[in-house]
């Protein structure tokens, strides 16, 4: 399977992000339609990974940033069946590396997939970090 990532966020497929978001992914599944579609359109970075062929979209990627020096990833999700293929890492090179926040400080959280993000030089915070959790009640 040929894979391709495009930073193109009129090539999104909005309604595969929220079925990705809404029913596959274990973070933050309390969110709204609504709510997606804002963060969709209040991002700095929206990147898409797809089938060469097809053009299905098989990956997702989304970033918050002041554009100078700090980014947050978020919302990273591959299909299940473009897992293994190296969909992950061309969604967060493309994202990361390859693009306009390159020497930025990136942050994310994440409860699995620690092996790819440390590929790209992500590790646990220094003593410089603080995080303060989410009020809002867990739901599954």
């Amino acid at each position: 399977m040929g894979l391709v990532a495009d930073d193109d966020p009129s090539r999104i497929d909005r309604d595969w992000v929220w079925q990705m978001l809404s029913t596959e992914v274990y973070w933050h599944r309390w969110r709204t339609r609504a709510q997606v579609e804002a963060q969709l359109d209040g991002a700095w970075r929206l990147i898409g990974v797809y089938d060469d062929e097809t053009g299905a979209q098989l990956g997702f990627a989304r970033a918050i940033s002041d554009g100078v020096n700090d980014a947050y990833l978020a919302d990273v999700v591959v299909a299940s069946g473009a897992r293994g293929n190296g969909a992950g890492k061309l969604l967060i090179r493309t994202m990361i590396d390859d693009g306009p926040g390159a020497e930025f400080r990136w942050t994310l959280f994440t409860g699995d997939a620690h092996g790819l993000y440390a590929q790209f030089g992500f590790g646990a915070p220094d003593s410089t970090a603080m995080v303060r959790p989410s009020t809002r009640p867990i739901r599954s």
